[in-house]
């Protein structure tokens, strides 16, 4: 090996250019993060291609079919809406908590326990049976959005208090959340010893556009839910409170100088156990939403992963609480098509490359790339 070394050297002293990596002293242009986000989007989508190719199928044929499956007309447009609902709200609770450099890998668990927490003001019952819808709503709401905070007040009182790390905190607690959800499923509220509980009255469920076909008769077969609205209320909401609010700057300069926010009096600890709740209460509502909205029953298989797709949301929003909705509706695309072209399969596979580039991409906005002309050795 060493014999070579001398060999090596003098093949790269003969080509002629030479890369060199700077790390960067200042912050690049507000519209570089976002041309190397899509940059990453499309780098991903190509090596799916490849990868597709490879496998033996019609890489260009798929996104096309993905896109008319997604988009083609008013129908499935509204089931992928549906599809990006829980993603919004989700990535929504990512981003709240990561602008805080708190890596909320909570989420799907907290997701879980909205939804349970949803469930047993059906289930216990906590209401009677014939409740209006606008009382069994809210309280569903506030129940979701109570158990989604409490499972995120857990790990942030670990961090403030004992420095515990949080991705690991948050991680475990994601299987606990579940195991939770199964034994209520399976030991309490099973009906018939299936995986499944009863079916929620329909005052308990989310009004879907289809119920207002009467008077609007576009609407006739839409199953896009009231979610939609909680979580564009909600992104508006996080956004006033991130760049509006004396909270927000508190949260933002944890973020970015966490010793500056120290020296400035900012409670650390505090905002971090306040943070990790309302990121978790949001991701709580998630679970609500598709409980009342969608499935109306608490069963295991509520989640094809959004808690985890979520942080992938968030990220190619750049924290950036609206435009979670748009990117969220793109995910929204790729989970619903890609169930019709194979099941769980390409949407993981896409899933996984895209996050996989978009670390990559962190690479570029840290360091400076330049090519120069090599200097010959005298």
């Amino acid at each position: 090996m060493t014999d070579n070394l001398p060999a090596r050297r003098n093949l790269l002293s003969r080509i002629p250019f030479q890369v060199i990596l700077e790390p960067r002293l200042e912050e690049p242009p507000r519209w570089y993060p976002w041309f190397i986000t899509i940059l990453a989007v499309v780098i991903a989508l190509l090596i799916g291609a490849v990868i597709l190719a490879l496998a033996g199928g019609n890489p260009w044929a798929t996104y096309a079919h993905i896109g008319r499956a997604a988009f083609g007309n008013l129908g499935v447009l509204s089931d992928t809406m549906v599809k990006a609902i829980p993603l919004m709200i989700v990535g929504l609770a990512c981003s709240l908590a990561f602008r805080m450099r708190i890596w909320n890998i909570g989420a799907e668990g907290q997701f879980f326990m909205g939804a349970f927490g949803a469930s047993a003001v059906v289930l216990t019952p906590m209401l009677p049976a014939d409740a209006p819808s606008w009382l069994f709503i809210p309280c569903m709401l506030i129940a979701g959005m109570l158990c989604g905070a409490i499972w995120g007040f857990i790990p942030g009182f670990l961090k403030a208090k004992f420095n515990v790390n949080e991705i690991i905190s948050t991680l475990m607690m994601n299987y606990i959340a579940i195991s939770w959800n199964n034994y209520w499923i399976f030991a309490v509220w099973t009906e018939g010893g299936f995986q499944m509980s009863r079916v929620f009255p329909r005052n308990a469920w989310l009004p879907r556009l289809t119920d207002f076909a009467a008077e609007v008769p576009l609407f006739r077969g839409l199953t896009t839910h009231f979610g939609l609205v909680l979580a564009l209320v909600a992104a508006v909401i996080v956004w006033l409170i991130l760049y509006r609010s004396q909270w927000g700057y508190e949260i933002r300069l944890v973020g970015d100088n966490p010793r500056a926010a120290h020296y400035a009096g900012i409670s650390i600890g505090r905002n971090i156990v306040y943070v990790m709740m309302l990121s978790g209460a949001l991701a709580g509502m998630a679970g609500m939403s598709e409980i009342s909205g969608v499935v109306h029953r608490l069963q295991g298989a509520i989640s094809p992963g959004y808690g985890f797709t979520g942080i992938i949301v968030a990220w190619l929003a750049k924290l950036n609480p609206l435009a979670v909705i748009p990117v969220s509706i793109l995910f929204g695309a790729l989970i619903l098509a890609g169930r019709e072209i194979q099941p769980s399969g390409i949407p993981k596979m896409m899933n996984g490359i895209i996050l996989v580039c978009l670390i990559a991409s962190d690479f570029l906005l840290r360091y400076r790339i330049s090519i120069t002309r090599r200097m010959e050795e005298e």
